[in-house]
């Protein structure tokens, strides 16, 4: 997966958005819990409500070995999503494999995926972006799929999302000067979602050494610890580096 190195600061979830809260929250989110699909429903809701760019949004998971929506802003988007489980795929597929964001700047232009460009088409969407989300094991849970009626006004959202996961970028992760409320809030989570995921994956790093256990395994460890304890997975991170 490609992001960003480790942020300086963990997130503050009083001082954001609940967009930016929610994504903060997913990524601290144990993916087995109960809660996992509920909090994907409120990200596409918000993202739909909130990002004037955004007409309509969808959530891609794998599931019972093969590719569903889980969530949706409006139904009728559907027709998109299915199109490309049909085909075996389009961006929200690409996005889930290769965990990078996959933007298509203009749907005109998207000659890959035929089935996706003309159901998308006929509902009147121009661009699209699929970002991967992550839970708490830091791996690719679901893509979160945001369509647009305006190419333009979804273009600086593409570019503050792709730099944002560009661990290579010297473009600064927050563009609110381009981007209205929605977009800066959903930016900012993604910033500070990728700290947390840090965070944990540190802590899992620090229990392999100290145990010779796999990835899983020290995964499974620090789950077991923070079920016992009452603590998040975040706050049990911590402790395990403190010590």
């Amino acid at each position: 997966m490609t992001t960003r190195s480790p942020q300086p600061s963990l997130p503050c979830p009083q001082a954001q958005s609940p967009l930016a809260a929610c994504l903060i929250a997913l990524a601290g989110t144990p993916d087995d819990t109960s809660c996992i699909t509920s909090r994907l429903a409120t990200i596409a809701r918000l993202s739909a409500d909130l990002i004037a760019a955004v007409a309509y949004t969808s959530v891609t998971a794998y599931r019972d070995d093969c590719f569903t929506t889980v969530a949706t802003s409006d139904d009728v988007v559907l027709a998109v999503d299915h199109a490309q489980y049909a085909d075996e795929a389009g961006p929200c597929l690409e996005a889930l494999d290769t965990g990078s964001p996959i933007p298509v700047p203009s749907v005109d232009a998207a000659m890959a995926w035929p089935a996706f460009r003309d159901a998308a088409l006929g509902l009147g969407i121009r661009a699209s972006l699929s970002i991967p989300l992550f839970a708490g094991r830091g791996t690719v849970l679901a893509g979160l799929n945001l369509y647009g009626r305006d190419p333009a006004a979804l273009a600086s959202l593409i570019a503050a999302v792709c730099a944002a996961y560009d661990s290579s970028s010297d473009r600064p992760i927050r563009r609110a000067d381009a981007l209205d409320h929605g977009g800066t809030a959903m930016v900012a989570g993604l910033a500070e979602a990728f700290a947390v995921r840090d965070r944990i994956q540190q802590a899992i790093g620090a229990i392999m050494a100290a145990t010779h256990r796999t990835a899983d395994a020290a995964y499974l460890m620090m789950r077991i610890r923070a079920a016992e304890t009452g603590t998040s997975l975040l706050d049990t991170a911590n402790a395990v580096l403190t010590e």
